[in-house]
């Protein structure tokens, strides 16, 4: 047990007196005479037995009760068993979680309400001499310094939720800094008298406790604000069947709908609107504490397309959304994302053994890419080629050179540092010098000699871009897959400097078709010529969808949408324009800001900064001219409501031995004295004044009642 005024205990030489008054009894007796006193002995021995036992129960009484009296202006109390009370000013940070989930109802309100009025509870039970620190998700910078408490009250009127999203660890550490920081600034203050308060919901998809490094300088106190309901329908992604959207064509767009809620909900519409116009509407069942997959189809016309959605390229950019309707947790209800209707993807096919006149190049290339609208081919001979013309195609397909001419080296390799992609099929008589060279040019490996013995195709690379959507990888079994059979190979150099990547692979080991990258561009390079002599590769079925994806991924898409707080960077699949001014605007609002761009790994990429914290669908212009779209979300980690409760959250912090936490369950007494305890102990004057008062009470009983 300690004292906060220890100096009254000098009091308790007050009990001298009633001693004094016991010992010396001042009253003056008077003598009387009886006639006859024969039978009074006996009743004066008992009456003076009596007396002198209730003199003694006086006496202690008396002394108990001065001596609990004073104990109470001393101010009694025993301190909590993970923090010893000190003396001088205290820094106290507070975390008021201010995320979505923060919208859901109690008895008190929203969970949000109920955190303010706690956080308000904590500043009243310190000394206006201390000093605070307010913290939220958005780590702004006003919240980045101390405060007297009647700032603290001031800024707490200021938090409004927030689509940021902060985990245990960053918080912890935030708190940190700022505890270990200023106390060299506060006079008075002592190293151990530092403690933190977090009060949230506890979300468990942001607990990641065991991140935390741990400061046994700081109390850390966590506060659960525990919602009634926990219900909550989300969209969680969405995701296109295939890679390229196109006009006229069928889109199957793939919406994933999660129930966290414990009821099972049939025949929820959901909508879908693109360029601000609803596009199609759909309905979902999902049952409780699950998650369906739901498929939208729908057609894109020409007509459909505004003037103000098509780029200077004369490509339409469609800013979609989907929407359902949930309540109270709304914000997540509404799902953005933006994509570039596609322009035809132009290929070049430079042959070797092509008649100049005809151009009529490879059948198997020709097949394939001539009878698919998407595409554009165009086949030229090696002695017709228009190097200015190299710029325009996505994808160009060296078939069967012999021999690569230092001009078209240079060319090619500027083609591919742009972000174009080239496609290798060697020559079964090729200048293996020449290829070296312009390989080496492209940090890939090259040829280095012919195999001419029988061989299989043994593995596909399934986890490859290229192979990844095109098998299921659940039912394949490559051991019992019929692949190409290859009769004769080159064999490619292994220098361990390339980013080589495969995506076949033979039975020997030798590499079949492998992938490098160069600046923004790939390069394709395969072993075997399309020729029946080297293999059955061109008429094997694994032929289309190779060349197929090869192409497509030859045109810079960019994703479907970006998550605010964890996207910053947003890559852009063209250049800007060279000293033009960029402005990023939002579709539903007045946002404008002209964002930071720069190039990393030689591509364009802008970066926000934290400048966007609503959801929606954004334009990028230069000057009047439109870029490009994309789309951003508020973070689905938040959408999932299971939090941990006091016993969980107790436990969680007993395990990872954070002995310095402690978990205060506001529900087991009144909030203000718990939190007073924390930051004084467990105060015991007012059991002392009620025992004084006890002790007096018993003096005047023995006084009044007993006799003698």
């Amino acid at each position: 047990m300690s004292f906060l005024y220890p100096s009254f205990l000098f009091a308790l030489l007050a009990i001298a007196i009633p001693i004094i008054i016991h010992l010396f009894n001042f009253r003056k007796f008077t003598t009387v005479y009886f006639s006859n006193v024969k039978f009074l002995k006996e009743v004066n021995e008992e009456t003076k037995a009596v007396s002198k036992l209730k003199h003694l129960l006086i006496l202690a009484a008396r002394i108990l009760a001065i001596i609990f009296l004073v104990l109470a202006f001393s101010q009694p109390f025993i301190p909590t068993q993970i923090n010893k009370i000190h003396s001088g000013n205290k820094i106290i940070s507070v975390f008021i979680d201010n995320s979505f989930s923060m919208n859901a109802i109690n008895e008190n309100g929203t969970l949000l309400d109920e955190a303010k009025k706690n956080a308000l509870e904590i500043a009243t039970n310190f000394k206006p001499t201390d000093q605070f620190q307010l913290l939220t998700n958005d780590f702004e910078g006003k919240h980045q310094k101390l405060v007297s408490k009647e700032e603290f009250t001031s800024l707490l009127d200021e938090i409004k939720i927030s689509s940021k999203v902060r985990t245990i660890s960053e918080i912890t550490s935030r708190q940190k800094d700022i505890l270990q920081n200023s106390k060299n600034n506060i006079s008075n203050v002592n190293e151990k008298n530092k403690l933190s308060f977090i009060i949230s919901d506890f979300q468990k998809s942001n607990f990641n406790v065991d991140l935390i490094k741990n400061d046994t300088n700081i109390l850390f106190n966590l506060v659960p604000v525990i919602a009634t309901k926990k219900n909550n329908i989300y969209i969680d992604t969405c995701w296109f069947e295939t890679p390229v959207r196109q006009f006229n064509e069928i889109e199957k767009l793939h919406v994933v709908i999660k129930n966290t809620s414990n009821k099972d909900l049939e025949n929820r519409s959901i909508k879908l609107f693109i360029n601000e116009i609803q596009k199609t509407l759909g309905s979902y069942s999902v049952e409780n504490e699950s998650e369906t997959e739901i498929v939208l189809t729908y057609i894109t016309y020409p007509n459909e397309i505004k003037t103000s959605n098509l780029t200077n390229s004369r490509s339409a950019l469609m800013n979609c959304r989907l929407e359902i309707n949930d309540f109270p947790i709304s914000f997540d209800d509404t799902f953005y994302i933006s994509y570039e209707l596609a322009k035809n993807i132009s290929v070049l096919c430079i042959n070797s053994s092509v008649d100049d006149a005809k151009n009529s190049g490879s059948p198997f290339i020709n097949k394939l890419f001539q009878d698919d609208s998407l595409f554009i081919l165009k086949n030229t001979g090696e002695n017709s080629l228009d190097y200015s013309s190299l710029f325009n195609n996505q994808l160009i397909i060296l078939n069967e050179l012999k021999t690569i001419p230092s001009g078209l080296s240079q060319e090619l390799t500027k083609f591919t540092s742009n972000g174009g992609n080239l496609l290798i099929f060697p020559n079964a008589n090729c200048d293996l010098k020449s290829y070296k060279d312009f390989l080496s040019l492209l940090d890939a490996n090259y040829f280095e000699s012919l195999d001419t013995s029988k061989t299989k195709t043994e593995k596909i690379n399934l986890e490859h871009p290229i192979f990844k959507d095109v098998f299921d990888k659940k039912k394949i079994n490559q051991d019992n897959l019929y692949l190409p059979i290859i009769y004769k190979h080159f064999i490619l150099s292994r220098t361990t400097k390339t980013n080589q990547d495969f995506l076949l692979k033979l039975q020997n080991g030798d590499i079949l078709l492998s992938q490098f990258y160069y600046k923004k561009g790939e390069i394709y390079l395969s072993s075997i010529s399309l020729q029946q002599e080297f293999s059955n590769f061109a008429k094997h079925a694994l032929f289309v969808p190779t060349l197929y994806k090869i192409a497509i991924n030859s045109r810079n898409t960019s994703p479907l949408f970006y998550t605010i707080g964890s996207n910053e960077n947003i890559e852009l699949t063209s250049n800007l324009p060279e000293k033009k001014i960029c402005h990023l605007k939002s579709l539903n609002s007045k946002f404008d800001i002209i964002p930071e761009n720069k190039i990393i790994n030689s591509k364009t990429v802008i970066n926000v900064r934290n400048q966007i914290i609503n959801d929606g669908n954004y334009n990028l212009f230069s000057e009047n001219n439109l870029i490009t779209c994309f789309a951003l979300n508020y973070n689905r980690s938040e959408s999932n409501l299971a939090c941990f409760n006091y016993d969980e959250l107790h436990e969680k912090i007993t395990s990872n031995n954070l002995f310095n936490f402690n978990t205060i369950k506001a529900q087991q007494q009144h909030f203000k004295e718990y939190i007073s305890n924390i930051n004084q102990g467990e105060k015991l004057w007012k059991f002392c004044i009620f025992l004084s008062l006890v002790f007096f009470a018993i003096e005047i009983l023995l006084l009044r009642f007993v006799k003698g």
